[in-house]
């Protein structure tokens, strides 16, 4: 039975929409992972360093197999971005693209490299509000809608105008 995968995707260097885009076809192209929907993409301020390039963010909804373990889908995706030329930089720096694992179905992991639900997705309009376009309905803890959260979050935070994949 296929569990349900959400990931987010981000850049602010070089081109950005082109980094999205190559992330997206090599998605499609990995074997195990159907890339089922596409939120819109949106500029975003950056968050921690704010004296870098704002971001393009979205997230993508995938169907994986039970057979693919969530460790297995963060090595695909840190290897697609190594693919395409991340370099190692400080943390929450500029990059040319980054890839996280947000949810899978149901499962829970909270090791110290790698936890599920992502740990702050929640708190974050880059990825809430792209979310809110795929999953409006889900739940966020504490019981609100995907789509009030997103609402909130996108008055607090820097989310300008988006564009479609």
């Amino acid at each position: 039975m296929p569990r349900t995968a959400y990931l987010a995707l981000g850049s602010n260097l070089g081109d950005r929409l082109a980094y999205l885009r190559d992330a997206v076809a090599r998605l499609r192209a990995a074997e195990g992972v159907e890339v089922l929907r596409l939120s819109r993409v949106y500029e975003t301020d950056p968050i921690g360093i704010t004296a870098q390039p704002p971001f393009l963010n979205m997230v993508l909804e995938a169907g994986i197999p039970d057979s693919l373990p969530a460790r297995d889908l963060l090595r695909l995706v840190k290897r697609i971005e190594a693919d395409l030329g991340r370099q190692g930089r400080e943390c929450w720096g500029p990059r040319e693209i980054d890839i996280d694992v947000l949810l899978i179905g149901e499962e829970r992991v909270n090791d110290p490299d790698f936890q599920l639900p992502h740990p702050r997705m929640w708190e974050r309009a880059f990825v809430v509000v792209p979310l809110a376009d795929l999953v409006p309905e889900m739940m966020a803890p504490g019981g609100q809608r995907v789509v009030e959260l997103a609402q909130r979050l996108r008055q607090e935070q820097g989310i300008h105008a988006h564009l479609s994949l």
